[in-house]
């Protein structure tokens, strides 16, 4: 049986001779979600018996930033890791302890790829921050250079709008604006925390969990990345055609309000469904229906009462 107290973090780091940008590259925040683990061990295996060489800048890999939850082979050690990601000065959990490890490391650096998996089978696609604003919520001044990472990661769908979509949902639902500050908080995983550093994140979500292609896909990306920014010495990968790409915004998410609210179907992200399609039932019986057409998103069979149940997204036209 693991014991959390007995667990400790790795990082590991590989720096070039000559300047560059510094990027770090995370797996496992989920403990279920191990492509990223294996595409990054197999990135460190060539780089160890020098088939790859990094030359500029540095480069910083976590394979498992979850260790607990990786050891039980779960989402979650004691709670979500990438929600409420903040440093902690009285840590309540193992989560704030990784958090308290984690997020100075990532201050350190630049640019953040965090390669995750998915439930449902569905292909594979890119979380991308907000456009340059000077907001309260995420100030962001970025966009045209993350964006130009996120097409070059070899994936065609690209989704944006998770804080500001969660942020509307906290905010519909509090009583108490005095609130609304610190519940937000609980919307700020890896990428979130990243952007507040001044830096640019990105989440690729590499396929389903146990699709064996998706480490195959968490590798291309690193790749692709380290290609990209110089850090190796390799053709600059290509950017997806504009008319190849699937672009989303969320739009809003609905909460389980009771732990029998029921999906009336199975549903996948990405999923369509029109206005009017009946989504779920509440426990009392009232039906949960589409308010217009829209792709389903990271739909929550198992999620919990007062916990995030699906989220709406819509089509974008304009990527940059």
């Amino acid at each position: 049986m693991t014991v959390a107290s007995e667990l400790h973090f790795k990082s590991v780091n590989y720096t070039g001779q000559g300047k560059g940008r510094r990027v770090i590259i995370t797996g496992a925040v989920h403990g279920n979600e191990t492509c990223g683990t294996k595409g990054i061990l197999r990135v460190m295996e060539q780089l160890d018996k020098g088939e790859l060489k990094i030359l500029n800048g540095s480069v910083t890999f976590v394979p498992i930033t979850n260790p607990l939850a990786y050891a039980k082979g779960e989402r979650s050690g004691e709670r979500n890791l990438n929600r409420n990601l903040f440093p902690n000065e009285n840590p309540q959990d193992f989560e704030d302890r990784i958090a308290n490890w984690l997020c100075p490391l990532l201050a350190q650096h630049e640019i953040l790829l965090d390669l995750h998996s998915f439930n449902a089978q569905s292909q594979p696609f890119v979380m991308v921050g907000p456009r340059n604003n000077d907001g309260d919520l995420q100030p962001f001044k970025h966009e045209v250079e993350e964006r130009a990472m996120a097409r070059i990661l070899g994936v065609k769908r690209f989704v944006d709008g998770w804080l500001a979509t969660y942020g509307a949902g906290v905010q519909r639902r509090l009583r108490n604006d005095s609130e609304l500050q610190t519940v937000l908080k609980y919307g700020v995983g890896t990428t979130e925390f990243m952007r507040s550093t001044g830096g640019m994140a990105l989440t690729l979500e590499c396929g389903q969990h146990a699709d064996p292609q998706a480490p195959e896909v968490a590798y291309r990306a690193i790749m692709n990345v380290l290609a990209h920014f110089g850090l190796i010495d390799a053709p600059k990968p290509q950017p997806v055609p504009v008319d190849e790409m699937e672009y989303l915004s969320m739009m809003e998410v609905h909460d389980k309000l009771n732990a029998d609210d029921k999906f009336s179907r199975t549903w996948s992200s990405f999923d369509r469904v029109k206005q009017g399609d009946e989504i779920g039932r509440r426990a009392d019986g009232t039906a949960v229906l589409a308010p217009y057409d829209a792709y389903m998103l990271f739909p929550d069979v198992n999620a919990k009462a007062n916990a995030e149940w699906f989220y709406l997204a819509k089509v974008s036209q304009s990527f940059n």
